[in-house]
């Protein structure tokens, strides 16, 4: 497994950008330099995130998200093994 994110990934399973492998491992997002923890979605080449707004869902259960546009930086949190 590489030590680098994915340019793109979602925490949704119904996203064609869910990768759980990825996700088990831990990643973190620093978006225009500050630590950001409640980050659904990210495209580092495109620069944008998904971020919950809130604790509202919608009538799905899935949290309401708002596209917010800036600097990307992925790291992994846990060490590869």
């Amino acid at each position: 497994m590489s030590d680098t994110p994915p340019d793109r990934l979602s925490n949704d399973p119904k996203s064609p950008y869910f990768d759980e492998a990825m996700l088990s491992r831990g990643v973190g997002i620093r978006f225009n330099g500050k630590e950001r923890t409640n980050v659904e979605e990210y495209c580092v080449s495109e620069g944008w995130i998904r971020a919950a707004v809130g604790k509202t869902v919608d009538r799905r259960g899935m949290p309401l998200t708002m596209k917010v546009k800036g600097v990307v930086e992925p790291y992994f949190q846990d060490v590869a093994t």
